[in-house]
């Protein structure tokens, strides 16, 4: 029987930068690259929406296809059955001597239950797991996992001070062709998911498409070609349009791109242009991204948890009529309305969008917060397990913010959407 390694791509679908693969590549053996589409994916939540909807499942097809295209340049095929976790790891088991997998540390309950699901198969494979999805890499940070500071402002501080972030892995070298593993493998059409095909809507923020290609050519326009960057801080609470802020995140949500590799520009750029604030607060919203999985790697299942991490008891609810008005936009509020018609229609949201309306909704309607939580994980283009829960947490009042607060909604609206621009995008011109 054919002995190969397997790179198991998860939630890191790039070439640079990526250790599971750089190690595969140097250990000598033939090598299959796999992603499983597990239909799990899809499938109708405990809270009643799918776990990925179309948006994201458009999205992942895209980086699928690119992810392809980079591995056929190494010499690398990749495998996408639509199976579950145990059937696409027996199918494999009864055609190969599988002596290793490698793939990216995950920790969180799903990703470790199909992990598991793996390793019972192949119960005599060599696993081997790294940290590829950080800034500052679990072995660089100034803590032990159980001691991650409960405020942000003290992690920020101590790594920026104590941690530095590591230089990014360059794409490997393609091996030779009788390392290759052939396979019959196809990616499936979107129709194949359970969606029907559609076209992105015509006012999206984030009219990009999915894969490691497109993510470089946004940061390559983002930072070099446009320049937008010297005003990330002062434009990043906008509402409309492609440029008010990076819009890198639903790459790094799948992996698509590093953090390394945007710290990595963002220096480079510091050194040959200029270093300004807004250079500093991309870097500072990287490490936001990076204190929401440390939180998650302290917590664990908690952040899942109606009580979150603090074990704060609320009085919410489940009330159906006031959770379907805030996800059809028929609240009081239009600057809530208007958010969440965005997110319905295009899958993307602002990051002020997104505080305001989870505040409405756990705040003012009083309405369980993972209810919310759970809507977004299948709606957002740019869904990542912890910086979700821990953001839904932190304005709930069950996470990591301090001062516990609710947001003034029509003061919001007044402040970042003066003239009602965006409101009027999405709503009825009647409103108006």
């Amino acid at each position: 029987m054919n002995k190969i390694d397997i790179v198991w791509f998860r939630n890191n679908l790039r070439t640079e930068d990526n250790e599971a693969l750089s190690q595969a590549v140097q250990n000598g053996n033939k090598i299959l690259a796999l992603y499983c589409l597990d239909p799990r994916l899809f499938k109708i939540s405990s809270f009643g929406f799918k776990k990925t909807e179309r948006f994201r499942a458009k999205f992942l097809l895209e980086s699928l296809h690119d992810l392809q295209d980079q591995l056929d340049k190494l010499n690398i095929q990749l495998h996408t059955p639509s199976l579950s976790i145990k059937a696409c790891f027996t199918s494999l088991k009864e055609a190969y001597s599988i002596q290793n997998i490698y793939m990216q540390k995950e920790w969180t309950f799903e990703e470790q239950s199909e992990q598991e699901e793996a390793k019972e198969i192949l119960p005599n494979t060599e696993w081997h797991e790294y940290y590829d999805q950080f800034l500052f890499h679990p072995e660089d940070v100034p803590f032990e996992t159980h001691d991650i500071p409960m405020v942000f402002t003290q992690f920020r501080k101590s790594c920026e001070k104590k941690a530095s972030v590591r230089q990014p892995l360059p794409i490997p070298a393609a091996i030779s062709k009788d390392r290759q593993v052939a396979i019959e493998s196809s990616i499936p059409k979107l129709e194949e998911l359970g969606f029907d095909r559609f076209e992105r809507h015509p006012s999206t923020a984030f009219p990009f498409q999915g894969g490691e290609i497109q993510a470089n050519k946004r940061m390559d326009y983002y930072i070099w070609d446009s320049n937008k960057i010297e005003f990330y801080k002062k434009t990043r609470n906008g509402l409309l349009g492609k440029d008010y802020s990076a819009k890198f995140s639903p790459w790094l949500a799948n992996g698509s791109l590093s953090a390394r590799v945007i710290y990595q520009e963002i220096k480079d750029y510091e050194k040959e242009v200029r270093k300004n604030e807004s250079t500093y607060w991309l870097i500072f919203e990287l490490i936001w991204r990076d204190y929401f999985k440390y939180v998650s790697l302290k917590f664990g299942d908690s952040i899942f948890k109606q009580t979150g991490i603090l074990d704060r008891v609320y009085d919410w609810s489940s009330n159906t009529k006031f959770v379907n008005e805030w996800i059809e936009g028929r609240t009081k509020e239009p600057f809530v309305n208007a958010n969440m018609i965005e997110l319905k229609e295009t899958g993307w949201m602002s990051n002020r969008g997104r505080q305001n309306v989870a505040s409405y909704f756990s705040k003012n309607l009083k309405l369980d917060w993972r209810i919310g939580a759970a809507y977004f994980e299948a709606m957002l283009l740019d869904y990542d397990v912890h910086s979700n829960y821990g953001n839904w947490m932190y304005v709930s009042g069950v996470g990591n913010d301090p001062r516990d607060r609710t947001f003034n909604i029509q003061l919001q609206a007044s402040r970042y959407d003066k003239n009602s621009k965006f409101q009027k995008l999405w709503l009825s011109p009647t409103l108006f």
